[in-house]
Formats: C-alpha cells, structure tokens, sequence
C-alpha cells in the first residue's frame, strides 16, 4: 500500500456510498450532536484555519461514533454578509452568483478533506427557503415585544456605508475593512436582549464552556446594583422642557449614592435627545461643533480611562435632589447615550474620571468621604468609607448613607434602589442589499405594518444597484420598495433595510435538524430530542457577538413555545490559531501563509490532517513547523511498513500465558488506549498521537524478538489502526481493509481498556547508598519493605557496596527506591 490523494479519494467515495455519515434517528437514545460554526463561502480554497476547526473537530466525532454514539454533524454556509456585497461592487459579479459558486467551491473542499459531514442536513441562508424562517423569527420578536424600532446614535462605517453593532467595532475601526467607525443617530430596528439580561447571567454557570468566554459574556452583560436618582433641570431660569413640552428630569444611575453630596456637576452625553434640550441658544453653535467631533470617537475609546477628558457647557443646571443647589450641566464624551440613563452625577472628589474632567475645566472639587481607619486619603479617594461634609448624613458609613439617601428620596420618587445592566440591545438593522429583507411595510395610514407570514418569504431582488451611498442599495430598487399595505391596501413602501447576518447564526441550529420543513422552521419534537447541541466547536471570537445572540434567540423562542429547553450549546470548545512559522499571524502581505492543497497533494490528507492533531495544543494553535510534517510522515510511513508485515500474521489473538516481553507490549497497547481515549475526549490531540507514536514504537521493538507472538502483535497494532482512524480515516480505512475487513473500521468500534494489563508483575526500583543511585532492580510490585530488603541485600551488587562499610539503616520508598544507609 502506498497513501497518496487517490486513496482519499477513493474512501470518501465509499463512505457516502455506505451512509457512514448519514444520521440514523432509529438510534435517538445514543445521539450526539456534534456541530462546528460554519463558514462564509469565500471563493478562495480552504485555508489552515478551516481544516484546523473542521477536520479535527471531525476526528473528535470520529471517534465519538467508533465508541457507539449515533453522531449528527450537519454543514452548511453563513452566505450573507458584507464580503460578497462588497465583491460585487469591485468585480460587478452578482452577490447570488459569486456565492454560489463559492458554496460548490468549498463543498467540494469539505468533502474532500474526508470530514464524516451529513449533506442530507445542509443549509444556506442566502436561499430563500431559509430566510423565509429569518422573517418569520422577526415577526414572532416583534409580536411579543421583542423588536422594536427607535431612533438612536449608531457606530457608522463611512466605507462599508452601514450601521455596525458595538461588538463589530474593533478599537475604533470597522472589523470588516478597517475604517475608522463614527457616529450618526438613524431609525433602526432591534431585539430587546436585555429582556433577558439576568438570566443570561444565571444560565452560565451551568455550561460547559470555557470560563474565559463566560467572564467575557458575564462581563459584556455587566450586571451592577446601584440606586437610581433623579435631579431637576432649568434653563434660562426656567424649568427644562423636551420638544412636547415636558418637563426634563436627570435620572442618573450610580453604585456610590453616599457621595450625592459631593456632586458639583452634571454631565450628559453629547449625541442624546436630552442634550439637545439642555443646549441653550448661547451656547449652542459650541455644543454642535461638539457634538460633530464626537462622532469621529468610537465608544470604546471614549470610554478609555486614559484618554484626554473634553467637554462643553451646555448652559442649562441641575437641581440638587436634595440641598436644591444648581449645578452646571456639561456634555462630554466620557458619557454615552447607550449606556444607564446618559446622564452622570459628577462627583470629582471621589471618582478619578470626574476628577480629571473637574481639573481640566476648573470646576469644584468637594470631599464628602473620608477614610473608616484614618489611612491616607488624599482625593481623587474612591473607597467606601465615613460620610463628612454631607450634612444630616455625616458620620455614617457608605453602607448606611446609601440606604439612608435612597430612602430619604423615594416619597418624592428621586430616589431608589436599581440593577443595571451594561448589556445594550441588538441593533439588527443594516443599510446593505445581501441580508435578509426585514418583513416590514411602512404605510402612510397605517404605519408600520409587519408582513403576514403566508406572504413569506420577502424576496430579495436580483436586480439592484451595489453602489453605497448611505442608504440601503434596496431602497432605491422601486420594484422592491413599492407595495401595497396588508391592513389597507393603499400604497406602500418596503422596509428597505436588511437583517444582521448574525440573525441567520442565531438559530441555524435548529434548522439542521428538519432543513427540509417547508411549513415551519423546525419541527418542535425534533429539535426538543435533537437539541441543544452536545458539542459546539468554533473561535473564541464570537463569545460577545453570535454566542450571546444565539442564548437569546433561544430563551426567546422558548418562551414562545417552540423550544423546550434553555440554552443552545451544552459544549463549547475553542479552536487556537495557527500562526505562521515566524511566530505572526499569516498574512499574504508577511508571506507566511501555509497553502493546505501544497501539502495534501504530496501527502495525502491524512498527513495534513495528523500533523494538526500532534502540532499543536488544539485550543491554544501556535506556529507552523515544516519538521512536524516530516515527523508525521514518518510516522505514517512506519504504520504503513507494519501493516504490509502483519498481513502475513495469523488471526488476532492475546495468549493467557505471556512472557515478560508480551506482557510490557500488553502495557504499552493498554496504556495507549485508555491514555488516548482520555485526552482525545478533552480535545488534547497532540498528546494522543504522541501515545499512538510511543505503541508504535514499542510494537517495532517487540518485533525484533525471536520469541514475538504474532497473533499478539496482529492484534496490538490493529488496535493502534483503530486509535489513529479519527485522526488518519482515509488511511486507516485502506490498511484496515488491507488486512483483509470488508466493513468500515468505523464500525468496528473504540479499543477498551483493561486495567488489569496495566498492572505489572513487577516493577524497577532504583537502589542507592547514601543517596546516590548506584544500580536499578526489577522487583514483585507487591512486595513488603522486608521482601525487599531481603532482595536487595542478596544482590551481588550489594555485597560489593558493602564491602569495608556498616549498614546503618535501610529505607524503602514504595515504588521507587531503596537507601542504604552506611558509614
């Protein structure tokens, strides 16, 4: 047997042929739902990184079926989105066309990296037939108050021409093509996330995920008890009033009430309705010049602790809730609209930020806290501690003052015990063609009208101009944008924006499951038994993004009825990154890419795929290595010479009565398996195929015995045949064969374990004098200390140690080593 492509080829043939891939949903009570994040349909062949997510995440579920589980690992494609838009704008070729032979181009790849994918279960969501469920899932948010639309400041890529949710803007700039993000307010559709803001909280501790990404949704949620209090508001001497005339409170969300004392300014954040009310005409032309420059500034870096405190008198006063002392209204940056009430409290004396600013714009600085122990205390002191200078509260500790203030303010309702979450709603609208149509229909009557669901799917046109101008590429196709009202029936117009494609991931899950449902998304009993996924494989990237989206998603849909269960994902496992063989991130521009198809054609897949496995620690990655191909093509190379030997060796057998030598092959073969079958469980590859590479070794050496029992050998290395199939399927499966099988080594099973081989007879200790190790000594493993001593003293070693000197005492330590001890 030689390995090369063609045998590849050849079993990934036979496989499909076979239905080895192919759910069986007779076998439901040994499901495993084994799911990796699937990929945008690039037009390029599979990168590194996806042969390093999806073939070793496959050689998992390998051998999850090998060990009798009925494995269901569908596949699909997250077809929408900015790149094929944006193509098309470059090249002129149509986002529908390019995508589709991006989805055969990549298809065929998958298939023939040997993964053990079910295509029966195959989906796309740029295809009507699954966007249809996109809308559908809309309409059911919106009729349960879960979507909603309102005016507000968004983060704006000025190159893609579209709205970006925070979590898709990377330290300022657009993570798509890197532009730095500003800001604008528009009418956008969202998702109420923070409905369920506290039970994704408390739904966390009972995943299986790494606790790296649940600290990072955990913190993303930002959970924070506090008290809400409210101040008044005058301008030109007169009470604030908003645009309709109503008067304007200051609700101010804070964990430090006890120094409401110390505020000697109000701040307001600069791109809200409230600011605009509070801007007096003098000050006016100031605030806007403001309000222009900070929408050049993206939320992270205005939230930065280091940044350059700025800000702008708005001419308008807060009114003191509870002295009555007015105090002036600023708009800065450091405050933003999306987050609390927009308004702060500025309390300089005790918050290092308001400090800053109170310097910088020469405002008052009050201390209303001093040390509980009389530690040093100079201010900015931002530690709990004794209330000073705060009148009828002086004297009392943080705790105290807190509860004392709040309810001293709650009969006036200024006043009152609050949770507050960091979490912002999903914005989910986007001003691009290639997304899902939001179903929506805006009536001059009626208002807005959501499509009915029998009028589903809202297609997307294929004839529309790419160009962007800032307005979504459908809302200038006028056969797409003009329609008829489902309530009236008078004239109408098309919500012309489009869905974030992280719609589409949120629940794609559960379509896998019944794809081919053309009256529901998904069955209920179906996903209920199908469901949630037992193993969900991708980058730790998405733990903020699709992870947190997806949780809602299906709290959402539970709560609606269609799901009977809380969370999508019982296993995450991250996938690391591989990096070039310099140590960077590869990138055509440091010419450190790593081309799979150079590799797999001189190889074989296979190779590729083990070297992978052995490389590198799975969840951390790490730079390429030219040498670790080599190893693992020796590697294979010594397997394959072994199993053109062994078909000459009689039938599989393991003797009742083995030698010495037998036995330590026996050892090898069981501590393989059991060490293997463990650390493959926990995604630790390279340490399996060490294990595999250790048998191997310890085969070849049993081998060069005259006395080696053949049947044993045959039987020991076609277990390690069955420990490499995940990680080598194509080759294994062709020296399985060899070794004259007509099944699938897939249906033969995972090798057990028997821990009875793995207690030795006897085991080497080392003996020493004074503690220098002067010689090693086989011994019975169940020998007593006196046992040993005795067989230690009758050693002709030791009588020659001894010779001239008196044994004083002697120690054993079981297991490991016998002193004398002599003088």
């Amino acid at each position: 047997m030689a390995y090369s492509v063609e045998i590849d080829r050849k079993w990934q043939e036979y496989w499909e042929q076979s239905g080895l891939n192919h759910y069986n949903p007779e076998h439901q009570d040994k499901k495993l739902y084994v799911l990796e994040m699937f990929s945008y349909p690039s037009g390029a062949n599979l990168h590194v990184g996806h042969w390093y997510n999806y073939a070793l995440s496959d050689s998992w579920a390998r051998m999850k079926k090998m060990q009798g589980y009925e494995v269901f690992q569908p596949m699909g494609f997250d077809a929408f989105g900015l790149p094929a838009e944006n193509y098309a704008i470059k090249t002129g070729i149509h986002p529908l066309d390019s995508t589709h032979n991006n989805i055969r181009t990549m298809e065929k790849q998958l298939r023939e990296m040997g993964g053990m994918f079910d295509w029966d279960a195959e989906l796309a969501t740029c295809e009507p037939e699954y966007y249809r469920w996109n809308q559908w899932l809309f309409l059911q948010l919106y009729e349960h108050g879960l979507a909603y639309r309102k005016n507000a400041p968004v983060n704006w890529c000025p190159n893609c021409n579209t709205v970006l949710a925070n979590e898709q803007v990377d330290e300022g700039a657009c993570e798509r093509c890197g532009t730095e993000v500003t800001r604008k307010n528009l009418t956008q559709w969202f998702f109420r996330i923070t409905a369920y803001a506290q039970e994704l909280l408390d739904c966390l501790p009972t995943l299986d995920w790494p606790e790296k990404t649940k600290k990072i949704q955990t913190n993303w949620i930002g959970r924070s008890e506090g008290s809400e209090l409210v101040f008044g508001a005058e301008t030109n001497g007169q009470p604030t009033q908003d645009h309709e005339g109503n008067p304007v409170s200051l609700k101010v969300f804070t964990t430090r009430a006890d120094t409401v004392m110390g505020v000697t300014y109000v701040v307001v954040a600069p791109e809200s309705e409230l600011c605009n009310a509070l801007t007096t005409d003098e000050h006016r032309s100031a605030v806007e010049a403001y309000i222009a420059e900070t929408r050049k500034v993206s939320d992270i870096d205005r939230m930065s602790t280091v940044r350059e405190k700025t800000g702008v008198f708005t001419g308008s006063f807060a009114i003191h809730p509870i002295t009555g002392v007015k105090v002036p209204i600023w708009a800065a940056d450091y405050v933003i609209a999306g987050y609390g009430t927009g308004v702060v409290m500025a309390v300089p004396g005790h918050d290092e930020r308001d400090f800053e600013f109170a310097q910088a714009f020469s405002l008052p600085i009050q201390r209303v806290i001093r040390s509980t122990d009389g530690s040093p205390d100079e201010l900015p002191f931002c530690d709990k501690g004794i209330l000073v200078n705060s009148g009828e509260f002086d004297g009392l500790d943080s705790v105290s003052a807190i509860k004392a203030i709040v309810t001293k303010l709650e009969p006036s309702g200024q006043g009152s015990q609050k949770i507050n979450y960091r979490l912002r709603d999903w914005l989910v609208s986007r001003q691009r063609y290639w997304g899902t149509p939001i179903p929506v229909v805006h009536c001059p009557t009626c208002g807005v009208v959501p499509v009915p669901e029998d009028q589903l799917p809202v297609k997307l046109p294929y004839d529309v101009e790419f160009r962007p101008d800032g307005e979504s590429p459908l809302k200038k196709c006028r056969s797409f944008i003009e329609t008829t009202c489902p309530t009236c029936g008078g004239l109408a117009e098309r919500d012309p924006d489009t869905l974030d494609t992280f719609v589409c991931s949120s629940w794609y899950q559960f379509r896998y499951v019944d794809n081919k449902n053309d009256l529901e998304p998904f069955a209920k009993a179906k996903v209920d038994a199908m469901c949630p996924v037992d193993k969900y494989i991708g980058g730790a990237e998405h733990a903020a993004m699709h992870l947190l989206y997806s949780r809602f998603i299906t709290k959402a849909l539970r709560d609606m009825g269609y799901l009977s269960f809380d969370e999508p994902f019982k296993s995450l496992v991250h996938q690391g990154t591989i990096l070039g063989a310099d140590g960077q991130k590869m990138s055509k521009s440091r010419g450190n890419t790593i081309s799979p198809d150079d590799y797999i054609t001189r190889h074989g897949s296979d190779v590729f795929r083990m070297y992978l496995g052995f490389g590198f620690a799975y969840t951390d990655g790490g730079p390429w290595n030219d040498d670790g191909v080599k190893a693992i093509v020796k590697y294979v190379s010594r397997v394959e010479r072994l199993v053109d030997e062994a078909k000459a060796w009689p039938a599989p057998a393991v003797s009742a009565a083995l030698d010495n030598d037998g036995k330590d092959l026996q050892y090898a073969r069981h501590y393989a398996i059991k060490s293997v079958s463990i650390d493959a469980e926990r995604f630790q590859f390279n340490t399996s195929i060490s294990r595999m590479m250790e048998l191997l070794n310890a085969i070849n050496k049993y081998q060069g015995l005259a006395t080696a029992d053949l049947a044993l050998l045959r039987s020991v290395t076609e277990d390690l045949l069955r420990l490499m199939a995940p990680f080598a399927p194509h080759f294994c499966e062709e020296s399985w064969h060899q070794l004259g099988y007509t099944d699938s080594i897939f249906r033969h099973g995972w090798p057990d374990f028997d821990p009875q081989a793995l207690v030795r007879d006897t085991i080497e200790i080392a003996v020493q004098t004074n503690g220098a190790v002067k010689f090693r000594l086989d011994i019975p493993t169940d020998a007593t200390a006196e046992q040993v001593e005795t067989i230690v003293r009758k050693d002709e070693r030791t009588t020659a140690l001894l010779v001239g000197k008196q044994l004083v005492k002697f120690i054993y330590v079981k297991g490991r080593l016998a002193n004398l001890v002599v003088r």
